[in-house]
């Protein structure tokens, strides 16, 4: 995966109506052009801080399934029943999805000193950033607050449970945040990891508390060919039939699951289905046909959510939504940067048409998934992302990348500085989690 695979550099440094919905999406596909991996395009003036289309299938769901306002809303009123694993809750209440980035004088909970697991590439201000405004923001939905995360709570009420984290290096870089906020309370030991450092796991003693990150970049089964540098020899052989047993193994033994796909699902790869090749995307195979990433990802999404629907085994799970990057003036392989040093505002930013087919997927199947009595919850961390061009670490994933003697690489518009933007994420899971919205 290149200079992307975040796991190889620690590893170094350490050593409407559903018609419309359906026809939209039908018409989008046609003629849409998918680009390389990370492909960016130019950011946009337009007036519009979520996707017109996007925003439509939000409203149709909500409309639609008077049952699903997990999806709809995450309202901060108790639940007043509970069915099939889908909470009741009044309507027009509280989105705690949908707000703006306000001023927060008093700063992180954290600092780069004070917690000793951020790792080299998100260790911005090690790195020589020379810029701190983005540590004095924090996430304000439109007419209610999210507290502040309780990292005394949190562990209280995880005593004696296991959570796991489940997808790329976007859950890696949440994990850093999560136990930055945590140790202020109590450190943990690392107590497993395998050989390149990719899923760890991590116990916390005092409270019999486990927490894990498991390595799965596509949720399903895939074969990767990269040299010792990360970058690919051979397109990816994507399995979308067979899940991962990475994490499908350790299913039963997590009390809490936080699981999302991403950006890998954009790369060059062949797909399997039945286990047969059915087509590829971007590949070098003249004689395949060529599928877009959009019908991989879908396929996957439901064959996770028929494994958690269907199995005995019915842990806490929260579904985090599409990442999305914030590069201007070029793709990260040809000098694609981001160099702002404020959030957007309502508006300022549309995002890429990549973005919005990806996130729309995910609230489609989100929506259509059979509960059979999971407990689902969406994180839908998407808009308050996309606001936050200022909050990645650009050319600082490198150590003082400006000085003389310095080798200075692709900048990274995709993950977070920490501390920083991200840290807002886990505010929202304990309110999801804990607070029961």
């Amino acid at each position: 995966m290149g200079w992307w695979d975040w796991d190889r550099w620690s590893l170094l440094q350490r050593r409407g109506n559903h018609i419309f919905v359906k026809l939209f999406v039908a018409l989008l596909l046609v003629g849409f052009s998918f680009r390389f991996f990370f492909a960016s395009d130019s950011f946009s003036s337009l007036p519009l801080s979520q996707p017109e289309e996007v925003e439509d299938v939000r409203e149709v769901i909500a409309d639609s399934d008077p049952l699903d306002n997990d999806f709809a809303s995450n309202t901060s009123v108790p639940e007043v029943a509970l069915e099939d694993g889908i909470e009741y809750r009044q309507k027009d209440k509280c989105d705690l999805f949908t707000g703006e980035w306000v001023s927060n004088p008093s700063g992180p909970a954290y600092t780069n000193e004070s917690c000793s697991f951020i790792e080299p590439p998100q260790n911005c201000l090690k790195n020589g950033r020379p810029d701190t405004g983005y540590l004095y923001w924090r996430w304000k939905p439109y007419g209610c607050d999210v507290p502040l995360f309780d990292a005394e709570k949190f562990l209280n009420v995880m005593r004696n449970k296991s959570w796991a984290l489940i997808g790329d290096s976007i859950l890696r870089n949440h994990v850093q945040s999560l136990i930055c906020l945590l140790v202020k309370v109590e450190v943990p030991v690392e107590v497993e990891h395998d050989k390149q450092y990719k899923s760890r796991r991590w116990h916390f003693a005092s409270h019999n508390f486990t927490l894990s990150i498991i390595w799965s970049p596509f949720l399903a089964k895939a074969e990767t060919f990269e040299n010792e540098d990360g970058v690919s020899t051979a397109e990816i052989e994507l399995h979308l039939d067979v899940l991962d047993k990475k994490w499908t193994s350790q299913y039963e033994n997590f009390d809490y699951i936080l699981i999302s796909g991403g950006q890998w699902f954009l790369k060059a790869a062949i797909y399997w289905e039945n286990k047969t090749i059915i087509g590829c995307h971007n590949c070098q195979r003249k004689n395949l046909t060529d599928i877009p990433p959009d019908y991989p990802f879908r396929k996957v999404l439901q064959s996770v959510y028929r494994f958690f629907t269907t199995s005995k085994h019915k842990p806490f799970i929260l579904y985090r939504t599409w990442t999305p990057d914030h590069f201007e003036n070029g793709e990260w392989f040809n000098g694609g940067a981001c160099n702002r040093t404020v959030p957007y505002k309502e508006g300022d930013f549309l995002g890429r048409d990549i973005d919005h087919l990806m996130l729309r997927i995910e609230l489609e199947e989100f929506k259509n998934a059979t509960r059979n009595g999971a407990r689902l919850k969406l994180l839908d961390t998407y808009r308050l992302s996309l606001l936050r061009p200022d909050g990645h670490s650009g050319p600082y994933r490198t150590f003082h990348p400006f000085d003389k003697n310095s080798v200075r690489g692709p900048n990274d518009c995709l993950h977070w500085c920490l501390p920083g933007a991200i840290d807002s994420w886990n505010d929202l899971v304990m309110d999801l989690v804990l607070n029961g919205n």
